[in-house]
């Protein structure tokens, strides 16, 4: 297993983020251009932060399947920055007072909170015209309809629809599975495949690492659910204990804490177990740092 503390795994983080902020200020509309309000907030949530998971995970698939470096600015770099701009369209959605009801997001105001909430509405919807615009740059259909399924109805919406549906109730570990398949794996299921797709992957290589993503993907809700319940608010930049007070469904729920983390690690060490150990695989690195993460 490749240890989270490896320096060069850290680099890759560190300069990956900022790879990921230099395409995400470069492919959004400038505040000073009309309409200006909806520009502003679309930069100003994009742009508060964030780990850059997606994005990163995309750009290591790439990589594992060893996609062409002549190609990355018109292939996998637009489909990267789309990649994190749904992820923000996503998070301004959640935070609204129909949805979750949030006043933080990384450690700033949530974007209706900052704009109201017609702007922050209308600034999630152009954020996802943006990140479609730049899919389809990619020339590859086959990412397009990757990213579209999974955001859609059988995805990210799907879960969330459910998890709303499910506030209040006592769910089963598997109808708690189902949603964060969806709500949050889909996404990061996808952002592994798109890299590899658009790196042309062999069908073998696909089947890998898609069974890779559907496990960190799992594995990066559960440690959320955690971090809800235990982590620290300045880290996360969000307020904790959100989900109790709106009677989530959460797997610590179901579980206890100490068996969902025993499955979130058991989860990160099938999927390193999947790719190869090479000295250059990021993704078995990203894995492990979702185990870890805490914020």
């Amino acid at each position: 297993m490749i240890s989270a503390d490896k320096v060069d795994g850290k680099l890759f983080l560190e300069e990956s983020k900022r790879l990921v902020d230099g395409l995400l200020d470069k492919y959004l509309p400038p505040e000073s251009a009309d309409p200006v309000r909806i520009h502003e907030a679309m930069r100003y949530s994009v742009l508060a932060g964030g780990k850059r998971v997606r994005p990163i995970i995309a750009d290591a698939s790439y990589r594992y399947c060893c996609g062409n470096e002549s190609q990355k600015e018109e292939t996998i770099y637009k489909a990267m920055t789309a990649i994190e701009l749904v992820h923000t369209y996503s998070l301004i959605h959640d935070d609204l007072p129909c949805m979750d009801d949030d006043n933080l997001r990384r450690g700033i105001l949530t974007c209706h909170k900052k704009f109201g909430e017609a702007v922050a509405v209308l600034a999630g919807d152009a954020l996802h015209d943006v990140a479609f615009s730049l899919m389809a740059q990619t020339n590859s259909p086959i990412a397009v309809v990757e990213l579209a399924q999974a955001i859609g109805t059988s995805g990210m919406i799907g879960g969330q629809i459910a998890d709303i549906e499910s506030e209040g109730k006592v769910l089963t570990e598997d109808e708690i599975i189902s949603i964060h398949n969806r709500k949050t794996g889909a996404l990061i299921r996808c952002s592994v495949r798109i890299g590899a797709i658009l790196a042309g992957a062999t069908e073998l290589e696909l089947k890998k690492l898609t069974e890779f993503g559907e496990k960190i993907g799992l594995a990066f809700q559960i440690v959320d659910d955690l971090l809800d319940i235990q982590g620290d608010q300045e880290l996360l930049g969000k307020e904790t204990g959100s989900d109790s007070k709106k009677q989530k469904a959460t797997y610590p729920g179901v579980t206890g804490k100490k068996e969902a983390r025993e499955i979130a690690n058991k989860l990160i060490n099938e999927a390193i177990s999947l790719l190869d150990n090479k000295e250059d695989n990021m993704l078995n690195f990203l894995a492990e740092y979702i185990g870890q993460r805490e914020n």
